[in-house]
């Protein structure tokens, strides 16, 4: 599919649970100045933004670089159910992602991720060779509290249908922990998951390769947010070249209309234009 100087191919990858759907934007006369891998994040924040992820990969492909998009196992239009998923089952899949773009791109690998999906580029940029640079948006840096806020969803639920919540987070977290599957929000959430999913703090894992850190909030600023901030400053600390902005917007991951922040876009795209 020809679109505004770059190509736009969907596809099935092979994976370990089965076929990963997968969309690989490319410019249409020229070789990649570099590829991008793009990881989404978790459950409903995926299809708030699906707009603002297509925007920017198509953004990236008309300034000339190669993206690939993947539905991770269990989500969008890839083989099984959210509740069969797992943080290493990501990882595996992110890794077969790389590979592919690897082979087809040419010029340096960028990870791109946002919330979860920054956080799994940022393991998996730890645990791969190569990597030139990581793009995050908001990523959460706790998945602990991330978890908890999830689990909360369910609460919330339950209390705005007229009933008095059944549980506490610590209950539904027990419940997962003995491996029963509960369902949050419309997505069936295994024991598994949560736990890795609770397992993962960035403070512990320092980027090995440059950062574009992006937010989202009421003000535009050079820093990130107190919480990430910490994270920032630690990493600094540790030797990582990080550079962080805010733009003005809304968090379009968890809005009831579908948004766009354009700033965001802009922001990005001259980051990595500076770059590379």
């Amino acid at each position: 599919m020809l679109q505004a100087g770059f190509e736009m191919e969907p596809f099935f990858l092979s994976g370990e649970r089965g076929a990963l759907f997968c969309v690989h934007l490319y410019p249409s006369h020229i070789a990649p100045k570099g590829g991008i891998l793009y990881l989404h994040p978790f459950a409903e924040e995926m299809h708030k933004s699906r707009r603002m992820a297509a925007l920017q990969a198509r953004r990236f492909a008309a300034e000339g670089y190669a993206v690939l998009q993947v539905d991770l196992t269990g989500c969008g239009d890839s083989a099984c159910d959210f509740g069969d998923a797992t943080w290493e089952t990501w990882l595996a899949d992110a890794r077969r992602a790389f590979a592919w773009l690897s082979a087809k791109a040419t010029g340096p690998i960028i990870l791109w991720g946002l919330r979860t999906g920054a956080s799994l580029a940022v393991e998996l940029a730890s645990a791969l060779p190569g990597i030139k640079r990581l793009i995050l948006w908001q990523p959460v840096v706790n998945g602990e509290q991330y978890l908890n806020q999830f689990l909360r969803i369910k609460l919330a639920s339950e209390m705005l249908s007229g009933n008095q919540a059944q549980s506490g987070t610590k209950d539904l977290r027990a419940k997962l922990e003995a491996g029963e599957n509960i369902e949050v929000g419309g997505y069936m959430l295994g024991g598994a998951m949560a736990r890795d999913l609770a397992r993962v703090k960035l403070a512990d894992i320092p980027s090995p390769c440059p950062v574009e850190w992006l937010e989202v909030g009421a003000e535009e600023g050079e820093s990130a947010s107190p919480a990430s901030q910490r994270i920032v400053d630690a990493w600094r600390a540790a030797g990582v070249t990080v550079h962080t902005r805010t733009l003005s917007g809304e968090p379009f991951w968890v809005t009831q209309e579908i948004t766009e922040c354009p700033s965001l876009i802009e922001a990005t795209t001259e980051a990595i234009s500076r770059s590379i």
